[in-house]
């Protein structure tokens, strides 16, 4: 069974992520912020794919995303942002930091589903 790591502060979001991820068959790890994400990927290795809110309490999904690529040897683990920042110019710094996908908030079920599915294949 694939694995997806949601790191997502919002409770609304992440029982939405969660509901729509769990009807794909997928094991799904949730944390609420971007120190609980490096726990566990600390103590859990590698997943199949990390889906990250940007805006977080004290550490940005940027900066997990950049913590991630420097510190873990998940070179090939697909990063994608979900985030409410609509503007190009998020979508190419979050792609820069070494995410490989983003989706804007608010999103279509199906949209993220989709995505999901793409970055498992």
């Amino acid at each position: 069974m694939k694995k997806v790591l949601v790191v997502e502060d919002s409770k609304a979001e992440q029982r939405l992520m969660v509901g729509l991820l769990k009807g794909l068959g997928l094991d799904v790890a949730l944390t609420n912020s971007a120190e609980e994400a490096i726990i566990w990927l600390n103590n859990n290795g590698q997943p199949d794919l990390i889906l990250t809110d940007i805006v977080m309490p004290d550490m940005s999904g940027l900066d997990l995303c950049r913590h991630i690529r420097t510190n873990f040897n998940f070179g090939d683990v697909p990063i994608v942002f979900c985030s409410q920042k609509s503007q190009e110019f998020d979508r190419f710094w979050a792609l820069r930091q070494g995410g490989n996908g983003y989706i804007v908030k608010p999103y279509s079920p199906a949209d993220l589903m989709q995505t999901v599915q793409d970055f498992l294949k």
